[in-house]
This record gives C-alpha cells, structure tokens and sequence, in this order.
C-alpha cells in the first residue's frame, strides 16, 4: 500500500531574516508532499481506518463532510488507488457546477449524497440511517477522526524523531475535528508542547480532544492548547488579509497554503513569532497537513 507514498515526509528548515531577527528556528514537516490527493494528515487518519475496514471485512468506506471537506477529497483518493467503493454523505444541498472537491470525488469513482443540514446535525442518527442502508460499508466519521486515527497521527511524531537531533520545543498543527492533535500529542508523551490552530469559530476543541483521547485509552499530558484567533469568520472563510499573507509566504519560502487549513495555520504562527510568543532560541516544527488549493 505505501507504495503510493512519499513516506516519510520531508523536513525542511525556513531561513528568513524575520525569523533570524526573532531568534526562533522555524521547520516545516511536508506532509502535504505524501501523496498529491492522499496527503497529509488525512493519510495518517486513514492508514489504520484502512486496516479495520479489512478487518472487519467490509467492502469499502461511506464518510461525512461539507462540500470542502479535504477529508472527502482523500477517501475518493484512497478508493481509486486502493480500489474500493466510497461513498461520501455531503452536508447541504446540491450545487451545479460540482466545485473542485466534489468534481475529484465524482471523478474518482465516490457515490455521493447530499443531506440537508438540520439532519446532518444529528450524527448518531445519521450514523444509524446509514449503517443500516449499507451494511457493508465502514462508516467513517467526518473529518477521520476516530480511536484508529491516532496511531496514524502519532507516526508523525516517530518521523520527527529520526529527522531531528531531538524533538521540537513546539510542534504547531492546524485543527478541524482535533483528531490530528490528539495522535500528535500521544505521539509525544509529555515531551513538547503542542498548539493547535483552530480553522473554525468556537471553543469546542479543548473538550473533543479531551474525550477523543480518554477514548483510545491515552492518559493526557495536558501539554498542549488550542489557539482560537485565526479562523479568519469560520470554516471555509477567508479575508484579502489571509489570501495576501499565503502569497506573500508562497513567494518567500516556495511552499503553497491553502485557504481553509494551512494558511490559517501559518498566518497564526507567523503573528505568533512577530508577537514574540515563542521564547528566543526555541525549535518550532509547524506540520504542513496538505488539502487542496
């Protein structure tokens, strides 16, 4: 199966003279670079999703997202590579023309449905419609986030390891569903702090991340915090200042953002380090999760 995959992902060093003036070493770890549809976090929350699914013999995967869900994007990316049906349950109604993400999953063999969203609310009982309706499916939650996508999660971690001389005084992550912070931070077990940067309004994460972990059995460290001032209004919303900073760090480090994620992210730990929040001298690794552009 890894076959497919540039694993691990690289690590590369920014060098800028705002960082030397700040005094901080700054690393980017490139899981956008895994794959080009299947990358980032969204193949480490799959990779043991995807051993389940076998295990429990079921013959493809039926997930839930918005019609920008990066999520969506990479299961109809796994079915076509791995050759397996996808079944993707949008939240909303149906729009033509198909925006990019929709158009890839259409393309790429995902079935999809569309719910309005007052019943997409209810999870549970969307979950029971569904897994009665197809049976032979794996219901994946949205986003990937599950007990089985934090070992996946927290390879990132065992990657760093061998890539640095030791681990981070800050690993920086963006967050939707918290199920990337959560393999991070078991990952760690204690040994550096974790910030997560919302992309989304409300203050939801510290509580979901919380349960996801007592879930999988994972005794918190408590070494990481959610930063909640970068979602730009919310999920899928954007600014001229937010589109004017990716250009700006595109054209200055050659690493392309996407609006919904990672410009997010890299807006909030580039005012963080002109804010002098990091201490001088310290090691920050900022995870580069992919999603498309």
């Amino acid at each position: 199966m890894n076959n497919f995959l540039h694993l691990p992902s690289p690590l590369t060093s920014l060098t800028s003279d705002f960082l030397h003036k700040k005094g901080v070493n700054l690393w980017v770890k490139r899981e956008d670079l895994i794959h080009p549809h299947l990358s980032g976090n969204k193949w480490r929350k799959l990779e043991f999703n995807l051993e389940e699914m076998k295990h429990q013999e079921k013959k493809g995967i039926l997930t839930f997202g918005g019609a920008y869900s990066n999520h969506i994007y990479a299961v109809a990316a796994a079915g076509e590579l791995f050759d397996f049906p996808t079944i993707g349950i949008i939240r909303g109604e149906a729009t033509l023309p198909l925006n990019a993400t929709l158009s890839f999953a259409a393309q790429a063999g995902m079935k999809i449905d569309y719910v309005d969203r007052t019943t997409y609310r209810d999870k549970e009982k969307l979950r029971k419609i569904y897994q009665a309706q197809y049976p032979d499916y794996y219901l994946l939650p949205e986003g990937g986030t599950n007990i089985h996508a934090i070992p996946g999660c927290a390879r990132t971690v065992v990657e760093l390891s061998a890539q640095l001389p030791q681990l981070p005084d800050y690993i920086c992550l963006a967050c939707g569903t918290g199920g990337t912070l959560a393999g991070i931070v078991s990952g760690l077990k204690g040994e550096a702090k974790v910030l997560g940067f919302s992309a989304l309004k409300g203050d939801f994460h510290q509580r979901d991340i919380q349960a996801l972990l007592a879930k999988a059995t994972i005794k918190d460290p408590k070494n990481w915090s959610i930063k909640t001032d970068y979602h730009f209004g919310g999920y899928a919303r954007r600014t001229p200042l937010l589109d004017e900073f990716m250009i700006s760090f595109n054209k200055n480090y050659d690493i392309p953002l996407e609006w919904i994620y990672t410009g997010k992210l890299f807006y909030g730990v580039f005012d963080l380090i002109k804010k002098g929040f990091f201490p001088k001298g310290s090691n920050i690794v900022v995870i580069h999760t992919g999603g498309i552009r």
